[in-house]
């Protein structure tokens, strides 16, 4: 007589004693306990600041944001900040250049308050002032152009002499603009005084 449902369950081995019995789990996961929340919701809660009310005081806000922005990356340009630079300015070639040229005085620098004389000769109603101001023109253009391609090429052997594995592209122009520049405006700020060596 076949056994009883009872005796069957009974006589069952536990479970672990048959590898051969499937075992079903984790069919269901669980939830998160929470409703998932809403995006505006989200948004709100990531927000360090609310909004302003009107147009008038957001453009007020963005504008002091952009004027601390431009103070902050003023002064690390000053100080000479790789990440405050414009990218013409930037890496170690460029930094050797500006130490080369500010580390002497030329005459190239001297060049604007020449042009502001000669702008001012021009104004002058007599002729022996009219006929030299041309000759005075002529002059400190080639003393521009000359000291501009010495100094760029002085500045570029430099660069490939201590820094060869480094690009010299584009340093003979950096250098002479540079050079044309008035000490006390040129940015970056010069961190050497005439004379002292780098």
């Amino acid at each position: 007589m076949a056994d009883s449902p009872a005796e069957d369950a009974a006589t069952a081995p536990e479970d672990g004693d048959s590898p051969a019995a499937p075992v079903n789990r984790g069919a269901v996961t669980a939830g998160k306990g929470k409703p998932t929340p809403k995006r505006s919701e989200a948004e709100r809660r990531r927000r360090p600041v609310s909004a302003p009310g009107d147009r008038k005081e957001a453009n007020r806000q963005y504008r002091e944001r952009q004027r601390q922005d431009r103070a902050r990356r003023q002064q690390g340009m000053q100080r000479g900040e790789q990440w405050a630079m414009p990218p013409r300015d930037r890496g170690p070639v460029k930094a050797l250049t500006r130490d080369y040229v500010d580390s002497r005085r030329r005459l190239s620098e001297f060049y604007m308050y020449g042009l502001l004389v000669l702008l001012v000769m021009l104004f002058v109603r007599n002729a022996l002032v009219q006929s030299i101001v041309p000759i005075l023109v002529t002059v400190a253009v080639l003393i521009m152009l000359v000291e501009g391609i010495f100094v760029g090429r002085q500045a570029r052997a430099l660069a490939e002499k201590r820094l060869p594995a480094e690009s010299t592209q584009g340093v003979r122009m950096y250098a002479a603009m540079r050079a044309l520049q008035i000490r006390q405006l040129r940015m970056p700020k010069p961190r050497i005084k005439p004379g002292q060596s780098f």
